[in-house]
């Protein structure tokens, strides 16, 4: 029935940047189909409110530990401790990231280096380290949180555009890799939504203007993405893989 093709019981799902906004919103998700949930991010005091929030009402189990995914031993360490405390991972969600918008001839090393750290080479080394062990049961999803603007861009976010933009390329190389093994590989690329990163970065006529390019002439909820989340996390999305799925509300359908 196509109800159980959605259904993640007995499943587990890692989602990084799970204490807020699209990460939490997606593990939000995740546990209402009846996934285990595990979550990180560099906030102790958000995670434990998040966990909460995720599991109320469910089932499911919500653990969680602190992770800078910017320090490539916290990564590895995040691995080892989400396969300790709940057994397994079936479903990898690289949902950490940051934006620091700078002009071409603007750019800082530091900048440069820490986006590229931490949205694009901690999706590597977690994947890299979570994929074994899905290899061994011959199932697994694993999605990264791409953007819009890896498709398109605005002034000033190179770093943040390269990161994504690369986040794509890898998924599609990754499918290749693991598709024999029953796992899948896929980007979400969300557009304008309602979460912290967009609102510290932008203006409030910037945000008007992101709203208006829009075909539904408005920001999206994070609640919106957990539906394209849970397709490719479940079986309801076992032919996806290598994909890009664009959740922008049409921002993407105008040129003009």
């Amino acid at each position: 029935m196509l109800n159980s093709a959605f259904s993640l019981k007995g499943r587990v799902a890692l989602v990084t940047g799970g204490s807020k906004g699209l990460g939490k919103a997606m593990a939000r998700g995740f546990a209402e189909a009846g996934a285990d949930i595990f979550i990180s991010s560099r906030h102790a005091d958000e995670l434990g409110a998040a966990a909460a929030e995720i599991g109320k009402g469910t089932e499911s189990r919500v653990a969680w530990a602190v992770c800078d995914m910017n320090r490539r031993a916290d990564v590895g360490v995040l691995a080892r401790t989400a396969l300790k405390e709940l057994g397994r991972v079936d479903v990898l969600v690289n949902n950490a990231g940051s934006n620091v918008p700078q002009p071409i001839d603007q750019i800082t090393d530091e900048a440069w280096d820490r986006i590229i750290e931490l949205n694009l080479t901690s999706c590597m080394a977690l994947t890299r380290a979570i994929v074994p062990q899905m290899k061994e049961r011959r199932w697994g999803r694993i999605i990264h949180t791409s953007s819009i603007m890896g498709l398109a861009s605005k002034h000033g976010r190179n770093a943040y555009s390269a990161s994504k933009a690369a986040l794509i390329g890898m998924a599609k190389a990754s499918a290749l890799d693991l598709g024999r093994f029953g796992i899948t590989v896929n980007c979400i690329a969300p557009g304008p939504f309602l979460t912290d990163l967009p609102l510290s970065v932008l203006t409030a006529e910037e945000q008007r203007v992101f709203a208006e390019k829009t075909a539904l002439g408005r920001w999206g909820e994070p609640k919106e993405l957990a539906g394209p989340a849970l397709l490719l996390a479940s079986d309801a999305g076992s032919y996806i893989t290598g994909s890009v799925l664009l959740v922008d509300g049409g921002t993407l359908c105008g040129t003009f």
